[in-house]
């Protein structure tokens, strides 16, 4: 029987942030009366005797049974996640596409609707297009930002809006409360994966979205050695999602979620670096002659900086920007790099940069990867914890070549 083990409600006591990211969600006294949150790896869970059953079947008391359905482990990286998101429950998964598939099967069935923005992610994107259609269920991709056509797209049978925000790689900021209305005049779902901002500059539940997503990959645990991820909003959509996740089995494994709850630890202190060094890095970069155009929410230039301002505490630890010449030119810039490690993720201590054209997009033609705004020279840039002067100087470097 799968009972309930992960409600997600904790007392933080008014703490800010940086103490209930190290604090929240467990008991003060431990097991073995550890300091550190226990690893309980195992996959099956004993009972005292036949009353201890009766009182967990029948009567509901909290007990784990067996591991897919529960870990306490894994219940207290949910219950913190929780509480630096504001949100009532939250449950984990093995990644962040199990924890975006997983949800959106759960709030759709064949002969719903859902509408996606264009500048989500790509794998994201492939699966509303293509596996989506094999339930039956529509999907209209909507350009981002137009929010006349995203109420246009919007069906008697649309049942969910998905979005990101900020967005990869141009960064593009929603407008949160603009979609909420929307949402609401239509009685539609709201979804967003806030992996780019995290609870720390941006809580979408605040503005009455519905749902947020969370790739933990990336900064929350952020020392880049483990995949996970997250859903987090209302207990009665989260418990759905929950029951569907027991099925489906994208069960995170305990020692991930010690890995995840370390680097909680210190995803404040990591997080405002990363906001003060992009920032830097970004004006760095747009005073740069060789540079044609730098992507970044908190720069004025950036067509989205008001509202950006308006909802987030900082820009987030990620700079988009295009250098001027050709493909070549862009090789000889990446190679000229010293210190920026060349990779496709973000939100680790270690700075890394992708190349798109090369990597996530290698296998698009020219022409298509153009018109979705991948050139040749557009580079994306996830800043790391070190020294900013270093990284600057780093890319000052590469920039001579």
């Amino acid at each position: 029987m799968a009972k309930k083990t992960s409600r997600a409600k904790t007392k933080s006591g008014g703490w800010s942030i940086a103490t209930r990211a190290i604090h929240s969600g467990e008991a003060r006294r431990r097991y073995a009366d550890s300091l550190m949150t226990p690893i309980v790896q195992t996959s099956t869970f004993t009972f005292k005797d036949s009353k201890h059953i009766e009182d967990y079947t029948k009567n509901g008391m909290e007990h784990f049974e067996y591991g897919r359905y529960g870990n306490p482990t894994a219940q207290i990286a949910e219950r913190r996640l929780a509480d630096l998101e504001g949100a009532e429950d939250c449950v984990v998964f093995t990644s962040g596409m199990s924890a975006i598939t997983t949800t959106i099967l759960t709030l759709v069935k064949s002969g719903d609707h859902i509408v996606i923005t264009d500048d989500s992610y790509k794998k994201t994107l492939e699966f509303c297009q293509s596996y989506l259609k094999q339930f039956g269920i529509g999907c209209t991709i909507v350009p981002f930002g137009d929010y006349g056509f995203i109420e246009k797209a919007i069906k008697k049978n649309t049942r969910l809006i998905f979005s990101e925000s900020p967005t990869n790689p141009y960064l593009n900021i929603f407008d949160l409360v603009k979609i909420k209305k929307i949402a609401k005049k239509h009685n539609v779902l709201t979804l967003i994966d806030s992996t780019f901002a995290t609870p720390f500059n941006q809580r979408p539940l605040e503005f009455g979205i519905d749902l947020v997503l969370q790739s933990a990959t990336k900064y929350l645990a952020g020392h880049n050695d483990i995949l996970a991820g997250a859903v987090l909003g209302k207990e009665k959509l989260v418990e759905k999602i929950r029951d569907l996740h027991k099925s489906i089995g994208g069960l995170i494994d305990p020692h991930c979620c010690y890995l995840l709850l370390r680097g909680l630890k210190t995803f404040p202190l990591r997080v405002e670096r990363q906001n003060e060094s992009a920032l830097k890095i970004a004006e760095f970069l747009e005073g740069h002659r060789r540079i044609q155009k730098v992507y970044y929410p908190f720069l004025k230039s950036h067509r989205h900086y008001k509202v950006a301002t308006e909802q987030m505490a900082g820009g987030g630890g990620v700079v988009t920007f295009e250098i001027k010449g050709n493909i070549n030119d862009a090789k000889r810039f990446l190679d000229a790099l010293k210190l920026c490690y060349i990779g496709p993720s973000l939100g680790g201590v270690e700075t890394l940069i992708t190349h798109p054209a090369l990597v996530s997009y290698y296998n698009y033609s020219r022409k298509l990867r153009y018109k979705l705004g991948i050139t040749d020279t557009l580079f994306r840039l996830a800043v790391g914890i070190e020294n900013v002067q270093d990284l600057i100087d780093d890319l000052a470097g590469a920039l001579k070549k």
